[in-house]
């Protein structure tokens, strides 16, 4: 092979290999938020009413806080169990209701909830993402709200933003799928943090100068 094709070849194969297998889903603010005003934050744990998405450990969900707490100190938030920034998560998963409505509307404190956050399945043949801390504890419906079909797919990754003091959202980002789809399995915490990084990656407050030389 002539160098003058060799060159662009080995150009392209360093691309593919440095591109990331995780896909950002939907990075969205709301509420006209501004997250940097909040300096400090919290992760959901499963205590109490907060539960595991259906099938994860509680080594996976160290791995998942573990990556977020990474993110959110980067960016020069300080963690506080009484911040009033609360870091919830869910994990797309599966669950078998032959006669489920595919739409679920699940109480909320100012009404019902948009499509598929409710304890149903989602619209894809059962699949809806399982939120640690309920998400009818903040999240009402919204008649603007679009479905986006990408959280319905198993593994699917979202995190949301919540001020818990005043029960509204103020951010939400989804990344595909932190669920090796050859193994059926939950990835190790290396794939995990950059599934996360992924998510981050469109978070409107950036990553502090003296952190960004070590990503």
């Amino acid at each position: 092979m002539k160098r003058h094709l060799l060159l662009p070849l080995i150009a392209m194969v360093m691309t593919l290999s440095s591109c990331s297998p995780f896909t950002l889903v939907n990075s969205e603010t709301y509420n006209n938020a501004d997250l940097a005003e909040y300096k400090t934050f919290r992760i959901v744990y499963p205590d109490g009413e907060n539960k595991l998405p259906d099938g994860m450990q509680m080594v996976t969900y160290y791995n998942i806080a573990a990556a977020i707490r990474e993110q959110m100190v980067d960016r020069g938030y300080t963690e506080d169990p009484s911040s009033p920034l609360l870091v919830n998560f869910a994990v797309t998963v599966h669950r078998e209701i032959d006669t489920a409505p595919a739409y679920t509307l699940a109480p909320g404190p100012m009404g019902p909830m948009g499509p598929g956050f409710g304890p149903g399945p989602g619209p894809l043949g059962g699949f809806y993402p399982s939120f640690v801390y309920p998400r009818y504890n903040y999240w009402t419906i919204n008649p603007n709200a679009q479905v986006i079909t990408g959280i319905y797919k198993e593994g699917v990754l979202t995190v949301d933003m919540v001020n818990t003091t005043e029960k509204i959202p103020l951010f939400s980002a989804s990344v595909a799928t932190i669920i090796d789809g050859g193994q059926g399995q939950y990835r190790n915490l290396k794939s995990i943090a950059e599934a996360v990084q992924t998510l981050f990656s469109k978070y409107p407050v950036p990553i502090q100068p003296q952190y960004k030389n070590q990503k």
